[in-house]
């Protein structure tokens, strides 16, 4: 049975080319169960320490700022290496790079759980676990690419999305039980409990991965500006409410020296920012020379020439701005508006972990039914409309009931979205390039997520003031206390707290101040988010449908159906029930 090729760039069609797939390997659950564990270890490593932090300042006596580098710095190598992760599992086997990197992401957290100073905890968590993550994840995605074929391939990436959905909401709870009655160091130790399984369980159940079958030149120079221009957008996204867009709001300084003064009259992160530019671009005019002469590009931009590829790359950037927004802008406020500790604030978001869980299956039963690009779309609506639930709830008296609609609306939805976008993603590339794919992919949530707690985190930030410094000014406190508090609130935002020497009444009127302010920064947060989502949606419909790849049976079956249809000179073509079985 022959098909036309199909034209780069365009939708799929109707009914898509059924290319012949290999034997089913009978240990491929035992694959995806390992490659669970690991993507549950990576997702919930910044989470779990996030609650930690407080604890580990007592625990190691040093700054916030410097302490803040150990969470930076994982998430600026692990984006900044992910394509490079990828491309290395092109060249020598996703099986290979997963345990380097399952390994080397032990040794890391051994490090950091033994740490005494934070430059310790540095090395170990921000740059041996943030290489290891960056050769781990990619990996996943391709050894699930290569293994899972048709209906299983769905289920697979959608059980993939769930696990790193539910790890980012599960992990405040996680990190607050461990914190609270253990020790912050548990939340590595967790770590080398569960790689080592890991890396056993890879040895002995996962089919070895075929490399290259020409061994490719390593790109060099493509990886150093890959690598360092990635680093240096994500650090701008990333850092920009700490040392400001472009008024100077704090000396940048690397091991105590002063790199970057305030005095200079600029913030370091315009600088970043060019440099980004400059760097990326040359990145892709060197890429795309290698492309042109076949010379072993590290990242072949022609991939998005595949429709699935270029534009749920788009939109899986949005949707980890929206959702990496909600998930720092909710327990900010249950924090500071409502006062709950971290290990409630976990139990509270408890119910969005559990629904994406639930609409991650659900999503798989209907990309069977439906095309995996309508699962999406549903996916993006339904996120959109919890975030407008919860627009609608939040203020200083939110009960766990109001909130509870809006969190499991939110989670369902990205239980589609999250869990399918993956799969349509990969569907169009050719398994010798899953790698750099699957790299990319992660890498656009990453920046996604940058962009999301940046953007979102300074509206946040700005409105609080803003609502607190007006209702401040109106307010019957002594003129005093207002000059102070304002002082205070510009300088410390939401950590704001009342004055030595103030009155106990005084107290209670400003922290109903910024109950309120906070409540009101929270809502335009979210709706922001909410705006952001709703772009998504109207990006995914850009993405041409993707049907789930026949079952071998129905592969013969249809075969049959074919060759009846040619002997009668009939063109027959499967119904949507017939395609999807």
């Amino acid at each position: 049975m022959t098909a036309p090729a199909p034209v780069p760039g365009a939708a799929a069609p109707a009914v898509a080319t059924r290319p012949a797939l290999d034997a089913p390997d009978p240990r491929r659950w035992f694959t995806l169960a390992i490659v669970v564990l690991a993507v549950l270890i990576v997702a919930l490593d910044t989470t779990v320490l996030n609650v930690a932090i407080p604890t580990i300042l007592r625990d190691l006596h040093t700054t916030l700022p410097s302490l803040q580098w150990v969470i930076t710095g994982y998430s600026l190598t692990f984006a900044s290496l992910l394509i490079i992760g990828g491309r290395l599992a092109d060249l020598f086997g996703a099986r290979r790079m997963f345990i380097i990197g399952a390994a080397l992401f032990a040794v890391g957290s051994l490090l950091a759980s033994l740490a005494q100073s934070v430059p310790v905890l540095i090395f170990g968590e921000a740059i041996i676990e943030g290489v290891g993550a960056s050769l781990m994840m990619p990996a996943t995605l391709g050894i699930l690419s290569s293994t899972f074929h048709g209906h299983e391939r769905a289920t697979a990436f959608a059980i993939w999305g769930a696990t790193a959905g539910a790890a980012v909401a599960l992990g405040p709870l996680i990190g607050g039980f461990l914190t609270t009655n253990y020790s912050w160091r548990w939340s590595f130790r967790i770590n080398l409990i569960v790689i080592p399984v890991a890396i056993i369980g890879a040895l002995l159940v996962m089919r070895r991965s075929p490399s290259a079958s020409e061994r490719e030149r390593i790109d060099v120079p493509g990886a150093l500006l890959v690598a360092t221009g990635m680093f240096m957008l994500v650090f701008s996204l990333s850092e920009s409410a700490r040392y400001g867009w472009w008024r100077p709001l704090e000396d940048f300084t690397v091991g105590g020296a002063r790199v970057w003064p305030t005095s200079r009259g600029i913030s370091i992160v315009p600088v970043t920012i060019v440099l980004a530019i400059i760097l990326l671009a040359a990145f892709y005019a060197i890429e795309r020379r290698k492309e042109r002469r076949r010379a072993d590009p590290l990242f072949e931009f022609g991939l998005l020439r595949y429709l699935s590829f270029r534009y749920g790359l788009l939109t899986i950037m949005v949707l980890a701005l929206g959702q990496l927004g909600f998930l720092f802008v909710l327990p900010v406020f249950l924090q500071d508006g409502l006062h709950l500790s971290a290990v409630v604030n976990g139990l509270w978001l408890l119910p969005s972990g559990i629904s994406i869980i639930v609409g991650t299956q659900i999503g798989a039963y209907l990309a069977r039914r439906i095309s995996v690009t309508s699962v999406v779309r549903i996916g993006l609506v339904l996120e959109a409309l919890g975030l407008v639930c919860m627009v609608l709830a939040v203020s200083p008296h939110l009960t766990f009931w109001s909130l509870l609609p809006g969190l499991v609306l939110f989670g369902i939805g990205i239980g589609f979205a999250g869990s399918q976008l993956t799969n349509v993603i990969l569907s169009q590339i050719p398994n010798d390039r899953a790698g750099a794919a699957s790299g990319a992919n992660t890498t656009i949530r990453q920046l996604g997520a940058a962009l999301g707690i940046a953007t979102i985190g300074g509206l946040l930030t700005s409105t609080t003031i803003s609502h607190a410094v007006s209702s401040l000014r109106s307010s019957g406190l002594p003129p005093a206390l207002k000059t102070s508090a304002e002082t205070g609130l510009h300088a410390n935002g939401v950590n704001f707290s009342a004055p030595r020497g103030t009155s106990v009444a005084d107290i209670v009127e400003l922290r109903h101040l910024l109950e309120h302010a906070v409540a009101a920064g929270t809502r335009n947060a979210l709706l922001f988010a909410t705006v952001v989502v709703t772009i998504g949606a109207f990006v995914s419909l850009l993405i041409p449908k993707i049907r789930v790849p026949l079952r071998p049976d129905e592969e013969e079956a249809l075969e049959r159906i074919e060759a009846m249809g040619n002997l009668s000179g009939a063109t027959l073509e499967p119904t949507a029930a017939e395609w999807h079985g």
